[in-house]
């Protein structure tokens, strides 16, 4: 295991456990320093707890008492933990400084790494850099928000390896000195704003990503966002543009044939099996990232005729009697959605809805043309049925879930029909997790 460089800090505050703080607190005890654990989860209900508590850290749970904050130098922070949380609030008054356990990264590395974020694609992405990366030869880990803790991967990571990181902007804004050899800002529109609160502040987030970054080091960003282009006007690190509208000078573009890095033509468009156009700027930019990471272009060709998508993420699931079904369940917004139904040309039926969280769904309007029925769940099935209607589309179902939604969907579509699962919300009103329901969509597809 690497140990920690240029941590200062003797005592700290993990607060908030799951998967990154526990990480985060092993690898911090395990260097020497004395933590304190402090979560919302009541011990006896508590496996970690009781495991960090078993090995000599001090350990309190069931809520959030000012005195966790007794004699702290530093706090590794629970990504999900609000920043108007009582105890963050009043560390920031006592100029306690708040990281996240991303921060670690770094300091634990041994090898180089690229990082990736954005509003949408950032998983996919991420998958497709890391997947180059494999079959280039290259020695690669992949870690951060895809699932696997990125300063539990980062402390086995040697100087001959390569870490490839999804990041939120979550993580991001707990960021001090993280610097990517890479970073990858894929698109940026509004989300997260109950965490938020402003676009400005969430934009300030998805920036750190290249803030410590120098001129020896690249950031890849979407020259046909706007946002994205003049946040990384401020960057110390060379820019590399990527664009699916036009050639652009030092980066990934497309003509109506060929992909192209910087003048070398890389693959044949009809050759890339992912399907959509916001596939394609994923695509784009893991070409970008990976080769100047050190795919080679036999790798990328490699990943590109064979991979098919992560689950969850546009995910084909199965032909049945001339439907298609596809799995988008982690399209928890509007734009995720407007981007699924635009990778079809052919007739869909779109199962969708979810969490409320107060929006309306006539931005998704002009995406709907060629959904010939939709299949709604949810708390915000009624509203999403609203802008239906507004285009004309005739047939609305409403069902109690995922569930019920695909034998709907199966019962009145024909062949040649796309089933398209893209629920444009969040799942917490019926379910845990975007997984859990893109898990039901599919085995209920399977089922039939």
């Amino acid at each position: 295991m690497n140990t920690l460089k240029q941590f200062p800090y003797e005592r700290v505050l993990v607060l908030g456990l799951a998967k990154s703080g526990e990480a985060a607190a092993r690898i911090l005890f395990e260097n020497g320093k004395k933590v304190r654990v402090n979560d919302m989860k009541k011990e006896e209900e508590n496996q970690a707890a009781k495991e960090l508590k078993a090995l000599g850290m001090e350990v309190i749970t069931g809520g959030h008492p000012l005195s966790v904050l007794d004699d702290v130098e530093i706090i590794v922070k629970n990504p999900g933990i609000p920043y108007d949380n009582v105890i963050v609030k009043e560390a920031l008054s006592r100029n306690i400084p708040i990281i996240t356990e991303v921060e670690l990264v770094g300091l634990l590395s041994r090898g180089s790494f690229v990082g990736i974020t954005g509003s949408n694609g950032k998983t996919t992405t991420t998958t497709l850099i890391y997947e180059m990366l494999k079959a280039s030869g290259e020695k690669t880990k992949i870690a951060g928000n895809i699932g696997t803790v990125a300063c539990e991967v980062a402390k086995d990571v040697q100087e001959d390896e390569k870490l490839v990181i999804e990041l939120s902007s979550f993580q991001l804004l707990g960021t001090q000195t993280f610097r990517p050899h890479v970073s990858v800002f894929l698109n940026l529109f509004e989300a997260h704003l109950d965490y938020h609160k402003t676009l400005d502040h969430y934009a300030y987030a998805k920036a750190k990503i290249f803030a410590n970054q120098t001129e020896e080091d690249y950031v890849v960003y979407n020259a046909d966002d706007g946002l994205v282009t003049s946040l990384v006007q401020e960057a110390n690190a060379q820019t590399v543009p990527f664009s699916v509208n036009e050639k652009v000078n030092n980066g990934a573009w497309v003509d109506n044939k060929y992909v192209y890095f910087q003048d070398q033509k890389i693959i044949e468009l009809k050759e890339i099996v992912l399907v959509g156009k916001h596939n394609l700027e994923n695509v784009l930019a893991a070409i970008a990232a990976s080769r100047l990471m050190g795919a080679t272009i036999d790798g990328i060709q490699k990943v590109l005729t064979t991979f098919r998508g992560v689950p969850h993420r546009l995910q084909f699931v199965r032909e049945l009697n001339g439907r298609l079904f596809y799995n988008d369940s982690k399209a928890t917004n509007i734009l995720a959605t407007s981007k699924a139904l635009s990778a079809f040309n052919q007739r869909v039926i779109l199962l969708a809805g979810g969490l409320d969280r107060g929006n309306s769904f006539e931005s998704l309007t002009p995406y709907l043309t060629n959904v010939k029925a939709m299949v709604l769940f949810g708390q915000t099935a009624e509203k999403i049925k609203e802008s239906g209607e507004v285009v004309g589309i005739d047939q609305i179902e409403i069902v109690d879930n995922v569930e019920q939604a695909v034998h709907k969907a199966y019962q009145i579509s024909n062949e040649e029909d796309i089933i398209l699962l893209s629920p444009a919300c969040a799942s917490w009103d019926q379910y845990r997790s975007f997984e859990e329901r893109g898990d039901m969509f599919v085995n209920t597809v399977h089922k039939l």
